[in-house]
């Protein structure tokens, strides 16, 4: 980093710099392994300082997972954002196939998260879930532009098509990803024919 860039960086909120340098070392670490120390000698900052922003580890687990929603949804929403459901059908798939197949991708901060935390009453278990049902509640909504019926059918596919996106985020760092966007917008392209 030079100057200049650490200048700007420590004018940031301590509030996001510590959420910025959780979220690197979470994701690229595993939430377990970062400790809170570590978090705090990363962004230069005190415990006292660390606490009072986050009274638990789990509370910066929470707003690091809470940020990966909000450029999910974002991304996602704007990428669906044309009249044309096959265009939009290419655009989500296109934001999955350019994000799993970047470098220094781990998977899904979603399913990583939910391995590390076993009980499902957990908040950040919870957080987990509420994530995983916005992204089926979008999979039927887009199904149904599709043309697949409401009701079970549409929930079906929806199931499908989840299943699908999370084995494309395995995809794209284990196997060639060149053919991650093909082979997701065929196999959603087959779940959802008449």
């Amino acid at each position: 980093m030079t100057n200049q860039t650490q200048t700007a960086d420590r004018a940031r909120p301590v509030r996001e710099r510590l959420i910025d340098c959780a979220s690197e070392l979470f994701y690229a670490e595993g939430i377990r392994a970062i400790s809170a120390d570590r978090i705090i000698a990363g962004v230069g900052t005190t415990k006292a300082t660390f606490y009072r922003h986050f009274p638990t580890k789990d509370d910066l687990v929470l707003a690091y997972l809470h940020g990966k929603a909000d450029w999910e949804r974002t991304a996602i929403t704007a990428a669906a954002d044309t009249p044309d459901a096959y265009d939009a059908l290419g655009g989500v798939v296109g934001v999955l196939a350019n994000s799993s197949c970047q470098p220094g991708f781990r998977g899904c901060p979603f399913i990583n998260a939910g391995a590390e935390y076993a009980d499902v009453t957990h908040p950040v278990r919870r957080l987990v879930a509420e994530q995983r049902q916005w992204w089926t509640d979008f999979f039927r909504s887009l199904a149904e532009r599709l043309g697949v019926p409401a009701g079970a059918p549409a929930d079906s596919a929806a199931g499908q098509i989840m299943m699908l996106r999370d084995g494309a985020l395995v995809a794209g760092y284990l196997d060639d990803p060149a053919l991650v966007e093909a082979n997701l917008t065929k196999a959603i392209t087959a779940v959802t024919a008449p």
